[in-house]
């Protein structure tokens, strides 16, 4: 039996994951509070129950009980309960756009701005993003795209199947994302921002990759971090580690980053894993 904790940022997509769940054949409960998971996790160890699968939402609408959550999951596995946490994330200015567009309220931020109630939230939530074993960034997703997520992680895939990389392209003078596992700095590379024409372009473009990787050191930079790849992934999967966020930054992350971005995910697509793409700063 799979035991899921659904949780993440409000506005995440966590309500969608839950009903993708459901559809699979998983018992699910959204919003129990927290001060009750120790019961819900001793019903499904009782046979007469007989459920195979469940999926247990629970987030900030727990209000201050939230912060008994971490407790509750220490107490529960100390009793011999499996559980997995799947936590559903999204950019603040992805959050917001989603808020302003259904016109609801955030939990967190009846009296106040938005903005404010996301920044309070993924404070709060941070401590579960850490411990989650699977992280789904929703910002640039359909809900076909998480559906097949969903589906590759919970359904389909063998336990090293299911391991999911993120591979976030990022431009130094912006930060370095917060929730990156590895960071490879690409700055050392020539850098096609010099070249007027191709300054306005991006590692999107033909243009820039074949600019980069013309270089013989890009070229041997890649398959070295491809080499590090596939010996770190089976080790993190034999840890018990089930996603893996890596960091490739240049100056702006436009340019250098975003190609070797690309390539390296390229590379990866030929494991048996989840490979996703993000390109946090290419449109600054």
């Amino acid at each position: 039996m799979r035991f899921v904790i659904v949780t993440g940022m409000s506005g995440a997509g966590k309500s969608s994951a839950l009903k993708m769940l459901e559809d699979v054949g998983y018992f699910c409960v959204d919003n129990l509070p927290v001060a009750l998971l120790d019961k819900f996790a001793e019903m499904l160890l009782d046979k007469t129950a007989k459920i195979e699968n469940a999926a247990l939402g629970i987030d900030i609408r727990n209000g201050e009980g939230i912060g008994e959550l971490e407790q509750k999951l220490k107490e529960i596995k100390e009793a011999g309960i499996k559980y997995e946490i799947l936590y559903l994330n999204a950019s603040n200015r992805i959050l917001l756009k989603r808020y302003k567009e259904t016109r609801r309220n955030h939990p967190l931020s009846r009296d106040g701005r938005v903005e404010d109630g996301i920044a309070k939230e993924r404070e709060i939530m941070k401590f579960l993003q850490e411990k989650a074993d699977y992280v789904i960034d929703t910002s640039q997703l359909l809900t076909k795209e998480l559906k097949e997520e969903i589906n590759h992680i919970f359904v389909e895939g063998e336990e090293g199947e299911r391991f999911q990389i993120a591979v976030v392209s990022f431009g130094f003078k912006y930060g370095i994302p917060a929730d990156v596992d590895l960071v490879f700095d690409v700055r050392f590379l020539p850098n096609p921002y010099y070249d007027l024409e191709l300054r306005p372009l991006t590692g999107n473009d033909k243009a820039i990759q074949d600019f980069v990787m013309e270089h013989q050191e890009s070229v041997e930079f890649l398959e070295k971090l491809d080499d590090m790849m596939e010996f770190l992934i089976p080790n993190y999967i034999k840890e018990g580690k089930y996603n893996l966020v890596i960091g490739i930054g240049c100056t702006g992350g436009k340019h250098r980053s975003v190609t070797i971005t690309n390539k390296l995910a390229e590379k990866l697509k030929r494991l048996p894993y989840s490979v996703k793409v993000e390109h946090r700063d290419i449109m600054r």
